[in-house]
């Protein structure tokens, strides 16, 4: 009998080629088609930010998937799938729209370079909306790699509200910690706008200061295991993740995909001790 493909979702906010910010969009690019070689099965996820040409990208809309309404704060914020394939890889790329959160020119930052005011909800909304997307598409990954600072609820969404779900239940969650890309703090409310159903104010109390550590500290907190992404990363995460004792992957082995493909293998097999 054959072996079933190991599923590998991976979520991101920028991807080579549909957004190029930091090295981030090279990596995810890279480490899904080599895994996808390996016989991994492959979804990837990502914001579908102003900037990101739909034309030249072919993206369309996934009516199936589409309709769906992220709250936050009590706000009904409606959500559009659409979909991208990476030709070269046969890899499809699902982008999560929001008109009111996606639709600008710029990332992160206006044009005065000001950091967006609600960067804290479009977080939460990508975030929510990526395992909402992932329960709809019906496909349960064995491996959740979440990678940059936007990413940093998942982990602690798939470990409380979503740890009994059939989609999520078996997966292991990897978080790789990149470099600090932001000074500033999100809005102060991030961790209790964060709060899901089924979670308490105890659940996001790691990420209360609402800066770039702590979203990589409250992530590492409920990750199953650590990706060290970059030569760059803050002493104090680092040291964050030493004592964690979780499996982490070296960065000085990052380098190569197959290091990659080891360290998920290893994490599937082992019966990690849940943070739940």
């Amino acid at each position: 009998m054959e072996m079933a493909k190991t599923k590998l979702l991976i979520v991101t906010h920028e991807m080579s080629p549909f957004l190029e910010l930091t090295k981030i969009s090279e990596i995810t690019r890279q480490l899904p088609q080599a895994m996808q070689e390996k016989g991994f099965e492959i979804r990837i996820l990502m914001p579908r930010f102003g900037n990101i040409n739909e034309r030249r990208n072919r993206l369309h809309e996934v009516i199936r998937l589409s309709g769906m309404n992220i709250i936050i704060d009590d706000n009904d914020n409606p959500l559009i799938i659409k979909v991208a394939s990476i030709p070269s890889a046969r890899m499809q790329v699902y982008f999560l729209d929001n008109e009111d959160y996606f639709q600008r020119k710029y990332v992160f930052r206006d044009k005065e370079n000001k950091f967006y005011a609600d960067n804290d909800e479009r977080t939460i909304f990508f975030c929510k909306g990526a395992l909402e997307t992932v329960k709809k598409l019906g496909w349960a990954p064995d491996i959740v790699h979440c990678h940059g600072w936007m990413t940093s609820l998942v982990p602690a969404y798939i470990k409380t509200t979503y740890k009994n779900d059939p989609t999520f239940k078996n997966a292991k969650v990897v978080y790789s910690v990149y470099e600090n890309c932001f000074t500033e703090q999100l809005n102060a409310d991030l961790h209790k706008k964060a709060v899901m159903q089924g979670m308490n104010n105890e659940d996001t109390k790691a990420f209360v200061n609402a800066d770039c550590n702590s979203l990589h500290t409250g992530a590492i907190t409920y990750a199953d295991a650590i990706v060290i992404a970059d030569e760059k990363v803050d002493n104090d995460v680092l040291n964050f993740v030493k004592d964690s004792n979780k499996p982490t992957l070296a960065f000085n082995l990052t380098e190569n995909y197959e290091n990659y493909f080891s360290f998920y293998e290893e994490i599937s097999s082992e019966e990690l001790i849940s943070v739940a």
